[in-house]
């Protein structure tokens, strides 16, 4: 794990505030993107295109609508990247150790699902708010309003009425658990096959070459999986259906799987990468590796 440097709480606080800032900083960026996949998502007759939804939000609402939900994003994002790469960091660890005798990607498909409980949670509120204002441009301007006044409308409950598909959406079989387990084997993939060289024999600007190739993987098979439960998401917290049942049945079972899929791949793979490596950046800054584990070859074919 390499935590001589900070020990190990220190080497989780590195971790927790790169991925805080990382996750923060990539959805910020992509809010204008994010604004045209939740109406897509919400108003799917109307939004049919990418551009028929960009032109329509441009003559009704004007360019400041592109950006609704940012602090959502900046502040939701950073909470959950905070959580979720901090946490999955030190839940390897104790897992590494707790369950010596499994495969890699037992371990890190229980490592990750046990972070994105936490990361869900904390991302949770936002996002409530991020939905209802990217779609509903009457509901708030952000979160300052926003939170009161859903507060004041549905209690507690209002914040995490997404809570289950939001977890569906990151968690077993699901994007998280994907994401961190097809990182870790696209790294070990790379430096056997592609580099051919030991992790540490390689310069920083590798590893990090390294880092964004993985990165993009992880993130578009995630995307992929996880879009289901993405469009779940986006119709309950518009209040289009009050159930997770009806909302699959609103949607369709193809159109689950397909709608807004071009533009989720488009969103998701390129910030994932950008993710990672603001991530990796902020370790080698701080003096320690890169991510990702090298599985040695007899660790390889015991996974096999």
């Amino acid at each position: 794990m390499n935590k001589e440097k900070y020990g190990a709480s220190g080497y989780f606080g590195v971790c927790a505030l790169g991925g805080m800032l990382s996750a923060g900083i990539t959805h910020l960026v992509i809010t204008p993107l994010d604004v045209l996949k939740v109406n897509m998502q919400v108003n799917p007759v109307k939004y049919q295109t990418i551009y028929l939804c960009f032109s329509t939000l441009l003559k009704e609402q004007g360019p400041s609508a592109f950006w609704r939900g940012w602090a959502g994003k900046f502040f939701g994002y950073g909470a959950q990247g905070g959580c979720r790469f901090g946490l999955y960091e030190y839940f390897k660890s104790v897992y590494s150790n707790v369950l010596m005798d499994c495969n890699r990607s037992s371990i890190f498909f229980v490592s990750s699902a046990s972070a994105e409980v936490f990361a869900s949670l904390a991302l949770c509120p936002f996002e409530a708010i991020k939905v209802r204002v990217q779609a509903q441009p009457h509901f708030a301007k952000g979160l300052t309003d926003g939170f009161p006044k859903l507060y004041a409308s549905e209690g507690l409950h209002g914040f995490y009425r997404g809570v289950v598909p939001l977890l569906a959406r990151n968690l077993p079989c699901n994007f998280s658990m994907v994401m961190f387990s097809t990182f870790e084997h696209s790294v070990d993939f790379l430096h056997h096959n592609v580099v051919q060289r030991r992790k540490e024999d390689c310069s920083k600007a590798q590893q990090l070459g390294i880092t964004c190739l993985a990165g993009y993987v992880a993130g578009s098979v995630g995307s992929i999986i996880s879009n289901p439960a993405d469009n779940i998401v986006a119709c309950l917290y518009t209040k289009r259906v009050d159930s997770l049942i009806l909302a699959v049945k609103k949607i369709g079972f193809f159109d689950l799987f397909t709608r807004s899929l071009p533009i989720r791949i488009m969103l998701v793979g390129p910030v994932v990468t950008l993710q990672w490596l603001l991530f990796d950046t902020i370790k080698v800054l701080s003096g320690l590796p890169t991510s990702g584990e090298i599985i040695h070859t007899a660790e390889a074919d015991r996974a096999d």
